[in-house]
């Protein structure tokens, strides 16, 4: 008999929250500390969306986005998780870039990028002062039609050089490129430029653990493989969620799926005015990725000087659209030492190649074309990694790759998006209560609020805004 992942749910709750990526999690913790009866539904068998893990034999566990975040995640998963958790976030102090136009390491902060900027590539230390007091200024609210080209062009003019150092890891954490506002470039640079890069040390799965251990903690009920099919509305407002045949209801949902299939798919258009279904079909998603994981035997062992982010790149010139071309010629390698896994008892060492990709460049391979390149893009990621780690390739024990497909196999995202949407995404998301009452989206859109403290963020924002409208409800009724 199939197994009922439903058995012992309500019929009827405060709050559902559809999908336990950073920002659907948060919000649930959030509502469920507050005494609000929270379920959480998840489509996937496990909980995290992207900020995730998988195993394979012989010992192997692979993160698939635990690749560094802003400071700021310690702030954040100390006030809205705990203490347990925001102590295990660590800095990575070694981060490396080589390509034709330089090669260096840096700690990743604003002292040392000014030292970088003003010493190795000549600046004037009162443009690179202003440059950065520019980008620490920006707001969400701020003018949107200048776009970081622009910017750039501002302070930087004739400097591709010197872009392409302040751009590459922006791009590689966020999908952001030269003709999106500026705005969704400043303040995702201010952040990492606080204080430098961050990991979880003990990796995706002991953090998803601890998270799960505190949802649960704060009474929410968590049902994994619990897909939402349809959002119900009545009067104007939500009224139930229908999810493996059963329909429950509730007063208020907070979507972290996608923000078109939540709006198009879940809900339906009948159901909303018409301009603000043209606006949601408008929006534009972000790119995909592609991987490649890497893991080395037993006994074999990568020397830290390798870098924890090392962002290399062949091409001659800072393209965006180099970036997400078939023709790889921008990786960026993160190395996972032993440290990461402290709690571990195999030493083991590990090694993920990511690289912006286009949804098109895969989605219509036929199955022996897709087998076959996603082959070529792991020789052809331990080739490039052999130029920096000479004899790498006799060291690796597996070694396989995942694309836009895979992603958006896991985590049903649109096109297999990493970053959600651009940035017109955010006033959509943001207006979705105002069109239907109780109905809440907290995700990766807009850019900014894309990695791990965006999604966390986004889904403190959202949480507040439903406990406040579950409060009043309440002491109206009262």
């Amino acid at each position: 008999m199939p197994r009922d992942f439903l058995k012992g749910a309500k019929d009827e709750y405060d709050v559902v929250v559809i999908g336990s990526g950073l920002a659907g999690m948060t919000s649930a913790n959030i509502l469920g500390r507050a005494g609000h009866r929270v379920l959480l539904l998840e489509q996937h068998y496990k909980l995290g969306g992207l900020a995730t893990w998988f195993l394979r034999p012989g010992g192997h566990t692979f993160d698939i986005s635990l690749h560094g975040f802003p400071h700021g995640m310690i702030k954040s998963c100390r006030r809205y998780w705990n203490r347990d958790i925001s102590d295990r976030i660590v800095q990575l102090k070694n981060i490396r870039f080589d390509n034709p136009q330089f090669s260096l390491t840096t700690t990743f902060n604003r002292e040392d990028f000014t030292r970088l900027l003003t010493t190795d590539f000549g600046l004037a230390p009162q443009t690179v002062s202003d440059f950065f007091d520019t980008a620490r200024g920006m707001n969400f609210y701020d003018d949107q039609t200048t776009t970081t080209r622009q910017l750039f062009d501002r302070f930087f003019p004739g400097r591709d050089d010197v872009v392409r150092l302040l751009m590459e890891p922006i791009t590689y954490a966020n999908g952001s490129t030269l003709e999106d506002p500026a705005i969704t470039y400043g303040i995702v640079f201010s952040n990492f430029m606080s204080k430098g890069v961050f990991i979880y040390e003990g990796g995706t799965d002991d953090l998803i653990a601890r998270m799960k251990k505190e949802l649960e903690a704060n009474g929410v009920d968590i049902r994994i493989n619990c897909g939402v099919d349809k959002i119900d509305v009545e009067n104007g407002r939500v009224a139930a969620v229908h999810t493996r045949g059963r329909r429950i209801g509730c007063r208020a949902v907070v979507s972290n799926a996608n923000l078109r299939t939540t709006i198009l798919k879940m809900i339906g258009t009948e159901k909303l005015d018409r301009s603000f279904v043209e606006e949601t079909e408008a929006v534009r998603l972000n790119n995909s990725s592609t991987q490649v994981y890497m893991a080395l035997k037993e006994g074999e062992e990568i020397d830290e000087s390798s870098g924890d982010l090392f962002f290399t790149s062949t091409s001659k010139e800072f393209r965006t659209d180099r970036l997400l071309s078939r023709d790889i010629t921008s990786r960026t390698f993160s190395f996972y030492y032993p440290r990461a896994r402290p709690d571990k008892k195999k030493e083991r060492y590990a090694i993920v190649s990511s690289t912006n990709a286009n949804w098109s460049d895969w989605a219509d391979l036929s199955e022996e074309d897709y087998k076959a390149s996603k082959a070529d893009l792991v020789e052809t990621t331990i080739d490039a990694l052999d130029n920096y780690l000479p004899g790498v390739r006799d060291k690796i024990d597996l070694a396989e790759a995942a694309t836009p497909m895979t992603f958006n196999h896991y985590t049903q995202h649109e096109m297999g998006a990493s970053f959600g949407t651009k940035f017109e995404g955010l006033a959509v998301s943001r207006a979705l209560p105002q069109q239907v009452g109780g109905m809440y989206h907290a995700g990766s859109v807009g850019i900014i609020m894309s990695g791990w403290l965006g999604a966390i963020n986004y889904g403190v924002i959202v949480s507040n805004e439903v406990d406040g409208q579950l409060t009043s409800e309440s002491s109206h009724v009262g």
